[in-house]
């Protein structure tokens, strides 16, 4: 059956854009500069047999959760990898949901309410989005941190009458940039609003451990709520809200992402447990990647690149080449010289900011980071 007129205009649209998103198999045979694997744990044969060891040792012989957490899904490993990663965190409590995106819809769908406000940074993730678009606050975007914007915002909306929440980025997935955290905690707490930061690209990058931005500047307690998203420098799937007990509580019961759906499997779970005490104890990769950063960085300025680069202390940056035919023809060379580099086209960012994604990971080497962008030079240049 052929799909609606209407659906195949907006596919014919993609394909004319030069736009359309396609589903690929991933190549073992380049250089994995596009993976958010910062780490190196989703390939952690350590991780994974500790994980499956650790279910047979407490007979956990399951391969589903069986229902949601608040009917049969509730297993008890559950309750020992939140313990842990609240304490982990410096956080009084710690909700695990299936995803990032199922955490950030089922927090921000549910948390605010009527008449309350939310301002979000204009370049918040999707997810992010999302759930603010399904509750029945009033939203309004600030500049890209632009704390100015911001507390015009604040200075427009304070209103007795209502709560105002906050919401930005540790890490910006698509810049790899991050806010001065130090003055969003001065600013919500001069006008009493309640901040939320995810940090989905932060953690295992940022702080002695991994721990994430807002924790390695000890600012955990002055932030409302904390998304901590797994499928990054964890290298598993998942996520948690971090914050006090009485929050849990209230998504537990009102939290529609995490209510009306199957919980997590015991060995997904059990991943997440053994991924966070690994990255407690593991100090090697950590320590690797953040050469790795400050060496990409040295290089760019060394080849004369760092005008094409947003800045970014963090594990992704980010080559601005506009148009989608120009971005996609420089991720094809570089593929084809194998390197593992993707394009990120208009729509996903807005037209003329089509850009080249590299992720660094403990994983590559200096000679691999220096060729890389020496070949970016030439095809550029």
């Amino acid at each position: 059956m052929k799909i609606p007129k209407s659906l195949q205009e907006k596919l014919n649209k993609r394909i004319a854009d030069n736009a359309l998103r396609q589903l690929t198999i991933p190549s073992k045979n380049r250089i994995d500069f596009y993976s958010n694997d910062y780490l190196g744990f989703a390939h952690s044969e350590i991780i994974f047999n500790q994980a499956h060891q650790y279910l047979l040792d407490n007979n956990f012989k399951i391969n589903g959760a069986t229902g949601s957490r608040l009917i049969s899904g509730n297993h008890e490993v559950y309750t020992i990898a939140e313990d842990f990663i609240s304490n982990f965190h410096q956080s009084e409590s710690a909700l695990i949901f299936n995803s990032g995106y199922d955490a950030n819809v089922g927090f921000f769908s549910a948390v605010p309410h009527r008449n309350d406000i939310i301002l979000f940074d204009e370049l918040c993730h999707a997810s992010i989005r999302d759930g603010i678009q399904m509750s029945h606050a009033k939203a309004f975007k600030f500049q890209h941190n632009n704390r100015e914007d911001l507390e015009n915002l604040l200075l427009k909306y304070q209103s007795e009458t209502n709560e105002i929440y906050i919401v930005t980025e540790s890490v910006f997935s698509m810049d790899g940039d991050a806010p001065d955290m130090k003055k969003l905690i001065q600013i919500s707490e001069q006008y009493g609003a309640y901040l939320v930061i995810d940090e989905a690209h932060a953690l295992g990058v940022f702080g002695e451990k991994g721990e994430g931005l807002v924790q390695s500047l000890g600012f955990q307690d002055k932030v409302f709520a904390r998304i901590m998203t797994f499928g990054k420098g964890l290298g598993c799937h998942g996520a948690a809200v971090l914050g006090s007990q009485e929050l849990k509580s209230y998504l537990v019961n009102f939290s529609r992402s995490f209510i009306y759906t199957t919980g997590l499997s015991p060995h997904s779970v059990a991943t997440i447990l053994i991924a966070y005490q690994y990255l407690e104890e593991e100090k090697v990769a950590l320590a690797k990647l953040k050469s790795n950063i400050q060496f990409f960085n040295q290089q760019k300025v060394q080849l004369e690149l760092k005008s094409l680069f947003a800045h970014s202390e963090s594990a992704i940056h980010c080559a601005i080449i506009p148009g989608n035919e120009k971005v996609k023809s420089v991720a094809k060379q570089l593929q084809e010289n194998g390197f593992d580099v993707k394009a990120i086209l208009s729509p996903t960012v807005s037209e003329g900011q089509e850009r080249l994604r590299f992720c660094l990971h403990s994983y590559n080497s200096e000679q691999e980071i220096n060729t890389l962008l020496q070949q970016l030079k030439l095809l550029i240049f």
